[in-house]
């Protein structure tokens, strides 16, 4: 495979040697340009896959039995979770207890969760089994973060923290 598209690459670049000698240097110098090209691509792959990490929200329900302290101690072992796997958290919230649009395991009302982190692709698929063999979760959703909407969760959090803050000093 190597030695046809070094074959290639020599005909593409009009490298038809005259002499026997010219034969052979030419061609040492392709198989070193072709091994050079080679393990530079390979670095180029080992660093996409390892170094490149990713923003996901993840947002889950949690069931309405739970006291506020299992539902404290579930989050942190899901936040726990993500670090043990290589992600890094940037952001939980709790947003309480809510009516649901539909019945689920026969309950009307569910804790809802939010939490968002940095990891590499390798983590959702790890963390998400760990989520679904958890009995205390009714539903959730992983959802991978563009650029836009990095932006718009930043421009939430700073105007639910703005909301906060008034309502603290009142």
């Amino acid at each position: 495979m190597i030695g046809n598209s070094i074959r290639h690459l020599s005909d593409s670049l009009s490298l038809r040697p005259k002499k026997r000698s010219q034969l052979c240097s030419k061609s040492i110098n392709i198989h070193i340009f072709a091994a050079r090209l080679m393990k530079s691509w390979e670095k180029l792959i080992q660093l996409t896959k390892h170094d490149f990490m990713n923003s996901y929200e993840t947002v889950f329900i949690l069931t309405p039995v739970l006291s506020e302290e299992q539902t404290k101690e579930a989050v942190q072992k899901f936040e726990g979770e993500i670090k043990s796997l290589g992600g890094k958290v940037k952001h939980s919230e709790n947003w309480g207890l809510r009516k649901l649009a539909y019945p689920i395991q026969k309950k009307s009302t569910g804790f809802y969760f939010l939490i968002e982190f940095e990891g590499p692709s390798t983590v959702i698929g790890d963390f998400e089994l760990m989520l679904r063999r958890d009995e205390r979760l009714m539903r959730f959703l992983t959802v991978k973060m563009d650029k836009d909407s990095l932006a718009w969760a930043e421009r939430r959090r700073t105007k639910m923290g703005a909301k906060k803050s008034v309502a603290a000093k009142a």
